[in-house]
C-alpha cells in the first residue's frame, strides 16, 4: 500500500489570508478565524461500520480531505479527527442476522472504509478514534450532565433532557413543539418523548459495558461529543459531516457538549449527498454503489475527480454517463501532463497556485471555479506545445501540478504511480501489442498507403485507444469509454 504525504509539497503561507466557509449554524458564508493563529482543528463524523462503504459515504471524507489540503497549503497546521462508530443498533442487528460477533463486522467494514479512503487518495486523519475505545470519557460526560440537571437515568438508560437546554434545535432551526425525536427499542422511562438516549440499558446477548447506572452501551450521539472533547478540547474550529447529520446527530452533539460546559464547534460545515434517481444514496434504499466495486470498473483517480470536483454543498446525481464525462475531462488534463513530460522531462509543481485558483478555493472551497482555472491553464499549455514553446508549456504544467496537488489529483504524485494504466500489470503486454499494430500503420504511411493507415487507426479507435502523431512518433492512450 502506497503511503500518502501528510502535507502537500507546495505548501506556503502568503501572508494574511481570508478563507470563507458556509456555516450551517449561521446560515451564511463566514470569514474563517481560527481559535489558535496558524492552526485549524477539524472533527468529521466518520464511518458507521455496519456495512462496506458506497461512494456516497466516501464523498464526505473526500470533501473534507480537500478542505484539509487547502488549509495546509495556506500554511495552517491542521489537526483532523475522523471517528469510527463501531457499535450501534444496526451493527447489533447485523451481528444477530449473520451469527457473527459485532466486533468482527465492525472491524471488517472499518478496513473497507479505510481501503476506500486510501484508494481515492484521502490523507489519513491525525487521529481516528473508535467509539468503543472511549466508554470512560462517555461515562464522565454523562455523570457531569446528570449533576448539572441536563440528563437523568431511567430503567438503566440515560437520557438528555432537551427542555433543560434552551439553545436546542438552533442548528436545524426546528420548533421543539413540532419535534419528533427518533427512538429505538427499549428506550423506556423517558420524561418527555423528545428526550434522546445517551446510553442504552443492556439487553440479553448484546454487548455492554459497566456504568454507575448498570450495564449498557452508548447511544449514537454521545460518542462524538466525548471524543471531540478528548482530542480537541473544550472548543475547536470546524465540525463536519453529511447534510443528513444536521438532525438529530449534530443537534444532539451540541446539546450534550454545551450543556457539559464546552464551547464546542465554532463552524458547522456539511457536504451534500450523492443521489440516485433523486434519492439519497443509502443501503436501506438498495441503491448504493460500493467503492470496492467501483474501483474495479473505474480508475480511482477518475472517481476522485467525479466526486471531488462538484461543490461540496451541491448534490451529485450518480450516473455512468456523468462518470464518463468526468473521465473524458480528466483525460484532457492528464494528456497535457504526459505530453509535457515527454517533451521536457520531470517538471516540479510551482510554489504558488495561480491567483484565480486561490481566490476560488478561499471562497467556500469553490472547487468548480478552481477547476475552470486548471482547464484554462491546460488549454494555454496545449497552445504552447502546438507553437513549440517549451518554456511556456513547462511553466503551465508547473502551475497545473500545483493546483492538482491541492485537489489530490496530480497524476504524477507517487500515490497514483502506475494507476493510470487501468491495470499496470498488463500495460507492458498491451503496449507491445499496440506497438506492433502501430508499426504496421507506420509502414503503410511510409509507402503512402493512406487507406490502410487510416483503417488501422480507425480500428484502434474502435477498441478504445486514442492515437496521437507526435514528432517523436505515434503514441497511444486509453480514450473515454
Amino acid at each position: 500500500m502506497k503511503a500518502l504525504p501528510h502535507t502537500p509539497p507546495t505548501a506556503y503561507y502568503p501572508g494574511p489570508v481570508t478563507i470563507r466557509l458556509y456555516d450551517t449554524s449561521a446560515r451564511q458564508i463566514r470569514d474563517f478565524s481560527p481559535l489558535k493563529p496558524g492552526c485549524v482543528s477539524i472533527y468529521l463524523c466518520g464511518a458507521t461500520v455496519q456495512a462496506a462503504p458506497h461512494i456516497g459515504h466516501i464523498r464526505s471524507g473526500l470533501n473534507f480531505d480537500i478542505m484539509r489540503r487547502w488549509f495546509e497549503y495556506r500554511g495552517y497546521d491542521v489537526t483532523f479527527i475522523r471517528n469510527v462508530t463501531d457499535i450501534d443498533d444496526k451493527i447489533i442487528v447485523k451481528s444477530a442476522d449473520q451469527g457473527r460477533p459485532w466486533w468482527a463486522i465492525g472491524y471488517e467494514n472499518e478496513r473497507a472504509f479505510n481501503d476506500g479512503y486510501h484508494a481515492l487518495g484521502c490523507l489519513p486523519p491525525t487521529y481516528e478514534p473508535r467509539a468503543t475505545g472511549h466508554i470512560t470519557e462517555m461515562v464522565e460526560m454523562m455523570r457531569g450532565l446528570i449533576e448539572r440537571g441536563h440528563a437523568y437515568e431511567a430503567d438503566g438508560n440515560v437520557y438528555f433532557d432537551v427542555r433543560s437546554f434552551p439553545e436546542y434545535l438552533g442548528l436545524s432551526n426546528q420548533e421543539l413543539d413540532n419535534l419528533q425525536q427518533p427512538s429505538g427499542a427499549g428506550e423506556t422511562g423517558k420524561r418527555d418523548p423528545r428526550d434522546f438516549a445517551m446510553w442504552k440499558a443492556a439487553k440479553p446477548g448484546e454487548p455492554s459495558w459497566e456504568t454507575p447506572w448498570g450495564r449498557g452501551r452508548p447511544g449514537w450521539h454521545l460518542e462524538c461529543s466525548a471524543m471531540a472533547h478528548k482530542y480537541l478540547g473544550t472548543a475547536f474550529d470546524i465540525h463536519g459531516g453529511g447534510l443528513d447529520l444536521v438532525f438529530p446527530h449534530h443537534e444532539n452533539e451540541i446539546a450534550q457538549a454545551k450543556a457539559y460546559g464546552d464551547d464546542f464547534a465554532r463552524y458547522w460545515v456539511h457536504n451534500a449527498w450523492v443521489t440516485m434517481s433523486g434519492e439519497k444514496m443509502s443501503k436501506s434504499l438498495g441503491n448504493s454503489v460500493l467503492v470496492s466495486e467501483m474501483v474495479k470498473a473505474w480508475r480511482p483517480i477518475v472517481l476522485r475527480y467525479y466526486l471531488g470536483t462538484p461543490h461540496y454543498r451541491s448534490m451529485i446525481e450518480y450516473s455512468e454517463e456523468a462518470l464518463r464525462e468526468a473521465e473524458s475531462a480528466f483525460a484532457r488534463i492528464e494528456g497535457f501532463v504526459q505530453r509535457v513530460v515527454e517533451k521536457a522531462g520531470t517538471v516540479e509543481p510551482a510554489t504558488e497556485v495561480p491567483l484565480a485558483f486561490a481566490e476560488a478555493m478561499d471562497d467556500d472551497l469553490g472547487v468548480p471555479q478552481a477547476l475552470a482555472v486548471i482547464h484554462t491553464t491546460v488549454r494555454q499549455g496545449n497552445s504552447a506545445l502546438a507553437a513549440d514553446d517549451k518554456e511556456a508549456a513547462v511553466a503551465r504544467l508547473a502551475e497545473v501540478r500545483a493546483m492538482l496537488g491541492v485537489l489530490g489529483l496530480d497524476p504524477l504524485d507517487p500515490h497514483w504511480a502506475g494507476e493510470s494504466d487501468r491495470g499496470a500489470d498488463l500495460h507492458g503486454v498491451v503496449d507491445s501489442l499496440v506497438r506492433l499494430v502501430l508499426d504496421q500503420r507506420e509502414a503503410a504511411r511510409a509507402r503512402k498507403d493512406w487507406t490502410t493507415a487510416d483503417a488501422i487507426r480507425d480500428q484502434l479507435s474502435q477498441s478504445g485507444l486514442v492515437i496521437e502523431d507526435s514528432p517523436q512518433g505515434p503514441r497511444w492512450s486509453l480514450g473515454p469509454r
